[in-house]
């Protein structure tokens, strides 16, 4: 049995790995903006598992494999927030939710040989008071652009997360209890089926 990850993600190949389980990557290539221009009337929860959905199927599954497809995004004053992409969006973004609480939401979609399932992780995300020169600075890294909420949990953006309130792993990308009780439960495999030996 093999993993197929839809995800570019480096975070996520590293929690996987981690984790004792070698993913295949196989990138999922679809459209976000016009999938949730479509969901004008679904929950966060929906729209973010949603995308994760769209990207499990553009890879497909095939025999003897599960394929994921995971998305995040950050809940703020009732608005979802993608990847800044810019350094202005994440210095606009930083200074927006600086000292401030938010969720993240990690919508993940499995597809198995004659099955598949989707569910949303919910975290709340404490966020530091950020000076302005650490927000430009941080927005300078880069490392912000391609993340879910202009944010890392692992990296240099831990220095800005007071705290978090729920599973770390599906801040970084891909929760490993969620697919632990997904596979065992829904695939009716253990974890440790998957890993490296």
């Amino acid at each position: 049995m093999q993993l197929i990850l839809a995800s570019q993600s480096p975070s996520r190949r590293a929690v996987l790995r981690a984790a004792g389980v070698e993913p295949v990557v196989r990138p999922a290539n679809i459209d976000e903006t016009a999938l949730l221009a479509s969901l004008t009337t679904a929950s966060p929860a929906d729209k973010v598992r949603a995308l994760a959905k769209a990207k499990a199927q553009a890879v497909g599954s095939e025999p003897g494999s599960i394929t994921v497809g995971c998305d995040s995004m950050l809940l703020i004053d009732g608005q979802l927030q993608g990847k800044p992409h810019t350094q202005e969006a994440a210095v606009e973004r930083w200074r927006a939710q600086r000292g401030r609480q938010a969720t993240l939401l990690t919508g993940h979609w499995l597809l198995w040989e004659g099955g598949s399932y989707g569910e949303t992780t919910s975290t709340e995300i404490f966020f530091a008071p950020a000076t302005d020169a650490d927000i430009y600075a941080y927005a300078e890294t880069g490392e912000p652009l391609e993340c879910a909420g202009a944010f890392t949990l692992e990296a240099l953006g831990g220095w800005f997360v007071e705290r978090i309130e729920g599973d770390p792993s599906s801040v970084i990308g891909i929760s490993l209890p969620l697919l632990r009780r997904v596979l065992n439960e829904h695939v009716g495999i253990n974890i440790s089926d998957l890993w490296q030996r």
